[in-house]
């Protein structure tokens, strides 16, 4: 799995038993193998752009699809696991674009999302059948191709005994909502900026550095109220859920566009950051208060990146007035759910793709993923 943050790649080994909700994984090694310099500003240079250069997407597709086979080749060496062990790769690709039809309102168009990352260079650089673009059948099947989580969450997180709100704090924060049970009341949902509009500033005022590590410039600010009022506008946030979106939207020209609404445009680079944490906290408190609301107690399971900025965990867990947990305490290392997610989408899909998950909305009873042969 590589995500819009450009962190690197993760790198999931899974042993699956079952299919459905008779699933059972084991995590059995996780790494993140980062990513260089270099290769960053390469995917930066294409990402969430309306106009960018095809020659160099193009260029992308094959050589991400081989350089993520040298990743995991070396991933296996270092685990002492021979290929010849893997039954396959579940490669989600890397995002470049994300056009649902309630972002881009073009006329005669639907929801379109694309990935690049060629699983038949992937394949025949491991040797190891490859699924991969596992998005595109879900919106063939009428959904958005985002969020995916709701799938993974509902077959190996659902329990008997508590409501459970997987939280997953990415470039773009999204949750699941696990009634008890296998009920017909789950959903999840993107609600707004995680980390991206934070990454992006910091990367754009501050050359080198990639995020705001252990929320060190947000806390050295002071929020600004009429820049937060203004962030907050957008009918984005008012749309019925579930709902998708992206860095597409959520990018430094919404943030300049706020800060010109607001009259904000002296501000320092603290006191945006600060903004932006709550913001992105906001965001989420909304949500879940808003789709939750009568649903009865739950607990609040934390994923992605955004888990460690603790002045964004910090604004949730006031306002709920708990203490948020992590997928650790349900077996899953929370660095690695997202990975394990796509596994498991290509364990359906070798081994099971027979559930049906009902009239969950956002949800199609479909087996996604494409293969690619290494020979």
């Amino acid at each position: 799995m590589s995500g819009t943050s450009f962190d690197g790649l993760d790198v999931a080994l899974c042993q699956f038993s079952g299919h459905g909700i008779n699933t059972k994984v084991k995590v059995l090694h996780f790494v993140t193998k980062d990513y260089t310099t270099g290769f960053k500003e390469e995917l930066k240079s294409v990402f969430a752009k309306r106009t960018t250069d095809l020659e160099r997407i193009t260029l992308l597709n094959a050589f991400i699809g081989f350089y993520y086979g040298e990743l995991i080749l070396q991933c296996l060496e270092e685990w002492n696991v021979s290929v010849g062990d893997v039954d396959a790769i579940a490669s989600h690709g890397q995002t470049i674009f994300h056009a649902p039809r309630h972002l881009h309102g073009i006329e005669n168009y639907g929801n379109a999302t694309l990935q690049i990352g060629d699983a038949d260079h992937l394949a025949v650089q491991t040797g190891i059948i490859t699924l991969s673009d596992f998005r595109q059948k879900h919106i063939a099947a009428g959904g958005e191709g985002a969020p995916l989580a709701l799938y993974g969450d509902y077959l190996i997180f659902s329990s008997p005994v508590e409501n459970r709100i997987m939280l997953n704090i990415g470039g773009i924060a999204n949750f699941t909502f696990l009634p008890v049970g296998y009920g017909s009341g789950c959903f999840s949902t993107d609600v707004g900026p995680g980390n991206t509009l934070m990454d992006q500033y910091i990367q754009l005022k501050f050359p080198g550095r990639y995020y705001d590590k252990n929320a060190e410039m947000s806390s050295a600010g002071t929020v600004n109220e009429s820049l937060l009022t203004a962030l907050l506008e957008h009918p984005f946030f008012a749309a019925d859920f579930p709902k998708t979106t992206g860095p597409e939207l959520f990018s430094m020209a919404y943030l300049q566009n706020a800060i010109k609404v607001s009259g904000q445009d002296g501000i320092n680079d603290f006191d945006v950051m600060a903004t932006l944490a709550l913001f992105s906290a906001q965001g989420i408190i909304q949500a879940i208060s808003k789709c939750i609301a009568g649903q009865g107690p739950y607990d609040i399971y934390l994923s992605g990146g955004g888990m460690y900025n603790p002045l964004l965990v910090k604004y949730i867990e006031d306002h709920f007035g708990c203490k948020l947990k992590s997928t650790t305490e349900l077996g899953i290392d929370p660095d690695a759910k997202e990975a394990v997610l796509f596994a498991m989408l290509a364990n359906e899909a070798l081994a099971g793709g027979k559930t049906n998950y009902g009239n969950i909305k956002n949800l199609p009873s479909v087996s996604m993923g494409k293969i690619s042969f290494p020979n």
